[in-house]
This record gives structure tokens, C-alpha cells and sequence, in this order.
């Protein structure tokens, strides 16, 4: 193929199997109809839809998008944007000085930063960091230990003017990680939003747990104990005002960094263990956008009125890049006040055009719609109403101004501001009900994508045109992707069905310090194996189907390994054996208990019950003294809340070989129990409430 030029020849209606011209070559044109079928055919020729699909294969199995250059990968959108220095200056220069970031205390408006203040605080700060002995190169790691605010974007800026690398910390980490990763990273300085933070991390010091750290720069005003609790560890203590006024009295010239110079090391929880840092070079980060850029093109361009609600953590991957497709176009940033249950009025406030989600939200947004319907009437036509919108856009036709968006929801839409335009969920898996049902609500693209940190964020996309559920759409043009074979799980590539694999531009170098960890997760090919297991759909979308190594998400993100919470839950007493279930759909944790039939009743007679097995069994009491019991055991083992069973149901009878819930090694067969558990699961997570 040669080099692709847009076109949009048509919009509106599509008459049946008309299509619209998105792409077109010297000889052949991609087109689409407006149910996302892609098919190629020679210029100026109907497309009979005879030949549909998102994807092109390669020789290897490996499959890419449509949307690129023949067999060559996307890394970069734009030529004057190829590191995430430049993609700043693109912005600075695109924007005219309008206002860059902006923040507001209860009750106020909007205070707003300039994209010129912003680029010069970003100098200053980098500027007094060097002053201070920081050396303007890649292997001077920056911490930045912060909740979302302008500060955080400023402080990276100062790193990639600089060619210094970001190393992002949060609090859900623990504090152990935290003392790792500053250790493994030999980070001297770490710049953080609160006092105290800034404590939290003298303590390590106190202890001679992180004897590197030699500097805290803090984003709120410093007050003189703090100042000289540090002077008695050796750590300077010192406000991001002062720093930078140092650096304006002491201004370094730019420094800049390359495409294959590392940006971040991003590290990721995990489930077990040592966290891991992944290294993200700037070419990575601006590659993965620009597949995100390319795939949306047709149907959504980013412009400088653009303006973006940021309350998702910075410290992930998934935040960053939104935020850098917007500061890019030279558009507007709003932080959050720092509590979640303050966005609507931050949003109302801010009326962003971009909303960045994760599934949990979407659930909320979904249950409170449907909780005002509180009479069978009024759910009547509600649920009227959504289909005749669903059934629009399934037709292509994505409006805010029909009679039902008038009637029922054009509060929906006024409570997130009234402006978004583009919705893009990540994180976990979203419900096909609730994506579905939002998608005609609100009244603005809704997409999908799927991917990790090591990949920089996604690696499949929704694409423009298919606005059905249930998958996670079509490889971006800056990624292959392919399904490899798990023997031992019964998934073959052959049959559509595998692990998914990664290799591109967006896919990481490795996990700093850890060669162990990144063998395991990049072949000699530079294929990143994501331990998730895929199935192509016939359109050519990705559906996510398991986990390797049942690993997986809950609605909000966290990452659960369900193995190493049975292994505690193990040891309660009246206890036999438990399967913990988890849904990338669900925000908790339920479990199915067996319990000891010997032991029980004795344990039960100390706890004040009486009767049989089968009576103890179905007596919710003592149902719930067992949960305790366990929930105990995971307070002690250092469990999260979200790591917790909230609901569990008595199963009487052993798991066993024989019925076909355990391999012949004696371990859990999970996708079996998860099926043979199927009605109790769901009346756990319909009968609770978190």
C-alpha cells in the first residue's frame, strides 16, 4: 500500500450497504460502513461488505490495523511531536499562551495556568533541580510522590526538559514498596504534594531504610519542624517555590531528550512481591497516542478548545496519555479537588469535553439513572427510550438533542458539564449493558480499549463506526498483536484463542534492574506476552476471555490473585476448602466455602451454635462468624479491603476429582468452579450491596 490521505466523501444516514470512504491509497480505499466493518476495495467501487474486518495479517499470525501503512507501524502522529518534550512545545506553540492547567478550591472557580507560565515554572524547576547537583541525563530519576494538581505535570515537564526520568510513587503501594522503589531506582530526590508525605518518607530515611534520599521538594508551603526534622537526617526540605526561584536565578538552557531516551518507570503493584518498574522510553509513549490519534481521526479530532477533567491517578499510564493528547492540541487540563465524591460539582464547573473513565464509574453513573426510575412507569420509559437511542447508534447516529434526550436525558449530560464529546474507558472490562445503555444516554463516543503499562497504556482500540459491547476492539496501528497457544488450558491460536501477545513501538524495554522478570515478559523477538487470554471475534475485535495466571482486575482496577487470599482464608479452622470468585464487572470479592465437617462442630459449639453439619450449614449466623473468621485472618496477612470476601456461600460437599473440580494434582480447576458455582455467584452479588 502506498502512503494513505484522508477522505470523508459523506456523513449522516448510511443507506443499506453504502459506506463511507475513511481511508484511500492510490489503488485501493478502506471504507466503512456504520456498523465498523471495514473492507477493501479498488477506488471509486462499492463496497459489498463481502469482505469485512479490522485487521490485516502478517505471515506469523499477528494481526494489525487497518489503519496504518501496509506492514509499517505507527510511531509518531505528528513530525514535530516525537518526544513528550515536544509534544509540550507543539501545544505551547498551537495554543497561542491560552490557559494550560488549572485548579480551584471549594466553592471557586477555576484558576488558571497559561501554557507559557506552565513551560517556564517547567525550566525553573528543572533548572534548580540541576543547580542542586541533579544531572540533566537519563539516569537521573526524579520521585514525584503526588495526588493529581498542576504541580505534577510541571514537575514532569521540568524532568523531560531536562532528559531526566519520572518515577511516579503512590500511597496504595504501601509503604514497603515505596522504600523499594526509591532504593531500586537510586532516587535522591522526590517531590511531593503534602507535609505529610513528606514525613512518611523521613521516617525510611530515620530508619537508614532509604539512605539515597538526599532531597524532598514539597508542592504545599514548608513549615520550619519540618525543615528541621530533615537537617537532622541529611535531607533538604525545601518548597517548590523556593526550588524554583532558585532556578530562575540559575537558568539552564533546554536539554531535550530523544524518541529512544527513557521517559518514566512506571511501577505497577502487581499482586505479589517486589513491584516492578516499567521503563517507558518517549518514543513508547507518543507512539501509543498516535495509535489512539490515527484510529480516531476520522470521526474525533482533538482541538485546543478541548478541555479534560483529571481525577484518574497520574502515577498510571491510562491518566497520562489523555493528558497528553490534549496538551498536545494545545487544550485545557482541570484538576479535581482531591475527593471523588466533589467531581460532579468539579465537572459542572468545568464542563470538560473529554471524560476519561474507569468501569466502576460507568456502574455508578448507570445504577443512579435507574434508581430515579423508581416507579414501574417511569423505568418503563426509561428503558423505552434507551432502545430507541441504542437502536441510533447502532445505526451510526450519535446525537444530544433528540425529543429523548430532551425528555429524560439531557440531565445525564448537564451533570457531567454538558460538553463531553469523548468518553474512553480502560482499566477492567466494561459491561456491555452499561456501555451500551451510556452510549445512547449521554450522547458522545464512547470507547474501549484495552492494554497495560508495559504496552504504555492500549494496545486495542474501538474503532469509530462499531459501537457494539462486549470486546475491546481491533489492534491500534502502532501494535501487532497475536494469540499463542496455552496448552494446559485448552486455548489454541488455531482456533482463534490464546495468550495475547504485543510487539511495537508502545511496547516497554523491560523492568529496570530486573532481568528475571523481563524475560519472562518479552521474548527475544520483542514480544511482550501479557499473561491475558484473548479470542478474536469475526470482525476482527478482541474479546478477553481469562487469565493465565488468574490474575485479574475488579471493576475499579485493583488486581486480585485469588490463590494467595485462599491460601489464607485456608487456615481458619472450621475452613476446608474455599474458592475465592472475583468479575472484572464487580467491585468485591465473593467466596464459596467448604467446610471441615470433623472440625466444624466443635468450632462451632465454642462460638455458642448447635445442630448438625447440614443445620450449621444453612444457619446464616454461623455463616457469618465463619466470614469473620476469615476476614480476621486477612486483616493479620496484611490483605486491602478490596482483597476481602464480601458474601459467601456454604457448599457442603468436597471439591474433588471426581467431580471434575480439582486436576489430578489436586489443584482448582477454576474455570470449572466458576461455572459450577454460576447461580450461587450471582445471587451473592445480587443480594449485596458494597
Amino acid at each position: 500500500m502506498q502512503e494513505w490521505c484522508q477522505l470523508r466523501l459523506k456523513t449522516g444516514w448510511c443507506r443499506p450497504r453504502a459506506c463511507e470512504i475513511v481511508y484511500c491509497s492510490n489503488n485501493h480505499c478502506v471504507k466503512t460502513n456504520f456498523f465498523g466493518c471495514f473492507c477493501f476495495v479498488k477506488e471509486n467501487q462499492r463496497c459489498e461488505g463481502k469482505l469485512s474486518r479490522m485487521f490485516l495479517n502478517s505471515g506469523d499470525g499477528a494481526r494489525h490495523s487497518v489503519l496504518g501503512d501496509g506492514s509499517k507501524l505507527l510511531t509518531h502522529y505528528y513530525d514535530d511531536a516525537r518526544t513528550m518534550y515536544e509534544v509540550f512545545q507543539r501545544g505551547l506553540h498551537i495554543s497561542e499562551n491560552e490557559p494550560c492547567l488549572g485548579s480551584r478550591k471549594p466553592n471557586q472557580p477555576y484558576e488558571w495556568l497559561s501554557y507559557k507560565e506552565v513551560s517556564n515554572r517547567a525550566e525553573w524547576l528543572g533548572s534548580g533541580l540541576l543547580h542542586q547537583g541533579c544531572r540533566a541525563s537519563t539516569d537521573q530519576f526524579i520521585g514525584v510522590f503526588a495526588q493529581n494538581r498542576p504541580e505534577w505535570i510541571i514537575s514532569e515537564l521540568a524532568c523531560y526538559t531536562y532528559s531526566m526520568v519520572v518515577v511516579p510513587l503512590y500511597d496504595t503501594l504501601g509503604h514497603g514498596a515505596i522504600r523499594y522503589i526509591i532504593n531500586t531506582a537510586d532516587i535522591s530526590t522526590v517531590i511531593c504534594d503534602k507535609p505529610e508525605k513528606a514525613r512518611l518518607l523521613l521516617v525510611h530515611v530515620e530508619r537508614r531504610e532509604t539512605p539515597g534520599l538526599k532531597s524532598v521538594v514539597l508542592m504545599d508551603p514548608v513549615d520550619s519542624e519540618l525543615v528541621e526534622r530533615g537537617r537532622k537526617c541529611s535531607v533538604h526540605i525545601q518548597s517548590m517555590c523556593e526550588l524554583e526561584e532558585c532556578g530562575k536565578q540559575n537558568r539552564r538552557p533546554p536539554f531535550p531528550p530523544k524518541p529512544e531516551d527513557l521517559s518514566i518507570v512506571c511501577f505497577t503493584s502487581g499482586t505479589t512481591g517486589n513491584p516492578k518498574g516499567a521503563m517507558l522510553t518517549h518514543g513508547n509513549v507518543v507512539a501509543d497516542f498516535s495509535g489512539f490519534l490515527k484510529v480516531t481521526e476520522s470521526q474525533w479530532s482533538p482541538t485546543s478548545e478541548d478541555v479534560h477533567i483529571s481525577y484518574l491517578p497520574l502515577a498510571h499510564m491510562f491518566e497520562r496519555m489523555v493528558q497528553s493528547v490534549v496538551y498536545c492540541h494545545g487544550g485545557r487540563i482541570g484538576f479535581f479537588q482531591g475527593d471523588i465524591r466533589l467531581l460532579s460539582d468539579d465537572m459542572k464547573i468545568l464542563r470538560p469535553t473529554i471524560f476519561p473513565v474507569v468501569p466502576r464509574l460507568l456502574n455508578r453513573m448507570y445504577d443512579k439513572i435507574f434508581s430515579q426510575a423508581d416507579t414501574p412507569i417511569k423505568r418503563w420509559i426509561l428503558e423505552f427510550a434507551s432502545r430507541r437511542k441504542e437502536a441510533e447508534v447502532r445505526r451510526g447516529v450519535i446525537r444530544n438533542n433528540s425529543i429523548w434526550d430532551r425528555l429524560l436525558f439531557n440531565k445525564v449530560q448537564a451533570s457531567l458539564g454538558g460538553r463531553v464529546r469523548m468518553i474512553v474507558t480502560g482499566a477492567a472490562p466494561a459491561s456491555p449493558t452499561v456501555l451500551g445503555f451510556l452510549r445512547a444516554a449521554l450522547g458522545c463516543q464512547v470507547y474501549e480499549g484495552y492494554g497495560q503499562t508495559e504496552c504504555t497504556a492500549g494496545c486495542t482500540f474501538t474503532t469509530p463506526g462499531d459501537w457494539t459491547s462486549g470486546h475491546v476492539g481491533a489492534p491500534l496501528p502502532c501494535n501487532f498483536i497475536k494469540l499463542v497457544d496455552v496448552e494446559d488450558m485448552n486455548y489454541f491460536a488455531s482456533k482463534g484463542e490464546g495468550e495475547i501477545c504485543v510487539k511495537g513501538p508502545n511496547v516497554f524495554k523491560g523492568y529496570l534492574k530486573d532481568k528475571v522478570k523481563t524475560s519472562e515478559a518479552l521474548d527475544d523477538s520483542g514480544w511482550l506476552y501479557t499473561g491475558d487470554i484473548g479470542k478474536w471475534l469475526p470482525n476482527g475485535t478482541l474479546k478477553i476471555i481469562d487469565r493465565k495466571k488468574h490474575i485479574f482486575k475488579l471493576a475499579q482496577g485493583e488486581y486480585i490473585a485469588p490463590e494467595k487470599i485462599e491460601n489464607i482464608y485456608i487456615r481458619s479452622e472450621p475452613v476446608s476448602q474455599i474458592y475465592v470468585h472475583g468479575d472484572s464487572l464487580q467491585a468485591f470479592l465473593v467466596g464459596i466455602v467448604v467446610p471441615d465437617a470433623e472440625v466444624m462442630p466443635g468450632w462451632a459449639k465454642k462460638k455458642g451454635f448447635e445442630g448438625s453439619f447440614a443445620e450449621l450449614c444453612n444457619n446464616l449466623e454461623f455463616k457469618k462468624a465463619i466470614m469473620a473468621d476469615m476476614v480476621r485472618l486477612g486483616k493479620e496477612s496484611g490483605l486491602h479491603s478490596f482483597e476481602q470476601v464480601k458474601a459467601i456461600h456454604i457448599h457442603k460437599e468436597m471439591f474433588t476429582v471426581q467431580n471434575e473440580l480439582l486436576t489430578p494434582t489436586l489443584k482448582a480447576k477454576r474455570p470449572e468452579l466458576r461455572e459450577f458455582f454460576k447461580e450461587q455467584i450471582e445471587e451473592l452479588y445480587a443480594t449485596v450491596s458494597v
